[in-house]
């Protein structure tokens, strides 16, 4: 397929797709970006926020647009396996052998969506983590591949179970869906009605074919311009004390693979490495990988960000009460990096991270007391050299 064909098809999925669905959906077009990009990717999203905050409903418009088979399904500590992959077939089971009917069920589907995803049960478990990471249905002897698009996780809170952590770690896109700011709730009412009016009708010309056959294009594109400065991205991440594993590191390529695609392009660049900031482990994570990327992307060269993806372009100034937040808490790692050279390394690096973040805040009174607070640490770093 040439450079045409993929700006062709990838311009399709988003102005017919991606961007009526922004029109539909107020205050939601960073989830709808990362929506299709992990679509393309055929990579996992997650999403964390409250009840009512349109996360099912954005599915069921992307999988309706695409006209896309979709399961969605609202876990419980109780859910069995039949509930969401079909009962054994009762002819076959007759006939001793055990085969499920997936009529209508996961496997079967195109688009799947969990809610209330860590909610998942041991006797699930085994079976979701199959699906998630190898596109695989497995059921004791019984083992077939799946052909589905993109699975959307939802929880209101992110795992305390270690047990869960393998489940989360699945989903290599996490971000927010929260309620909307007030000033925007008119503007919510409006176009909910209007959805709710149009439910039916908002089918587009992008097919699923189309879709596979964008997702067939990932693993053909350049990441050579842009491999070096992911490496780096990578190391320095780790420094600060993100976990990132090695299997994590490769298949974060696929992210930069299909922002490049739904750019029209089949060579990643540097302004790729936005899909970055949305692979935090925790809350307090998102700063740090927010100050990270930033700086990647104000290193890129113009001609990449003029290429780039839209929310190449986006940044957001930092909560300055989670920046306070995390000194005090980097005030306790100094104090336990005493004597410890290797230790008072990552703590120097979180350090310079949120100093740099200290000065995006807008508001000048708070930007100071937080930039005096990072000071203090810087000193008393230095007494403990």
């Amino acid at each position: 397929m040439t450079n045409s064909d993929v700006l062709s098809l990838s311009q399709q999925l988003r102005e017919r797709v991606l961007e009526p669905m922004k029109q539909s959906f107020v205050g939601k077009d960073e989830i709808i970006d990362l929506l299709g990009l992990c679509l393309v990717a055929r990579e996992n999203l997650f999403l964390l926020g409250p009840p009512g905050t349109a996360k099912s409903a954005l599915v069921h418009q992307l999988a309706s647009r695409i006209r896309g088979r979709i399961f969605d399904y609202l876990l419980t500590r109780f859910t069995e396996p039949n509930e969401i992959f079909g009962p054994f077939d009762i002819r076959k089971l007759r006939d001793g052998e055990l085969e499920t009917n997936t009529e209508g069920m996961l496997p079967e589907a195109d688009f799947v969506f969990l809610d209330e995803l860590l909610n998942s049960n041991s006797a699930i478990l085994n079976s979701l983590l199959m699906v998630l990471n190898e596109r695989v249905f497995r059921r004791g002897r019984e083992a077939r591949p799946l052909h589905t698009l993109m699975v959307v996780g939802a929880s209101n809170h992110l795992p305390e179970d270690e047990s869960l952590q393998a489940l989360i770690d699945r989903f290599l896109v996490r971000v927010g869906c929260y309620n909307v700011a007030d000033d925007s709730l008119q503007q919510v009412l409006v176009a909910g009605w209007k959805l709710d009016g149009h439910a039916q009708g908002s089918s587009s010309q992008v097919s699923v074919e189309d879709i596979r056959t964008l997702q067939s294009l990932v693993k053909q594109v350049d990441l050579s311009a842009v491999l070096p400065r992911y490496v780096e991205l990578i190391q320095q991440l780790r420094r600060a004390g993100l976990a990132i594993s090695d299997r994590r590191a490769v298949k974060l390529q696929n992210l930069l693979a299909a922002s490049a695609i739904l750019c029209g392009r089949m060579k990643a660049n540097q302004a790729d490495v936005w899909v970055l900031r949305y692979i935090w482990n925790s809350e307090e994570e998102q700063d740090v990988l927010a100050a990270l990327v930033k700086q990647a992307l104000e290193a890129a060269e113009e001609s990449d960000l003029a290429a780039g993806h839209p929310q190449s372009r986006v940044a957001e100034a930092p909560d300055p009460e989670r920046l306070a937040s995390d000194l005090t808490q980097l005030g306790d790692e100094v104090a336990a990096s005493a004597g410890d050279s290797a230790q008072r390394s990552v703590v120097r690096d979180k350090l310079a991270l949120l100093s740099t973040r200290c000065q995006w805040v807008t508001d000048p009174r708070q930007r100071a007391e937080l930039e005096q607070m990072a000071s203090e640490l810087w000193t008393r770093i230095g007494a403990n050299a």
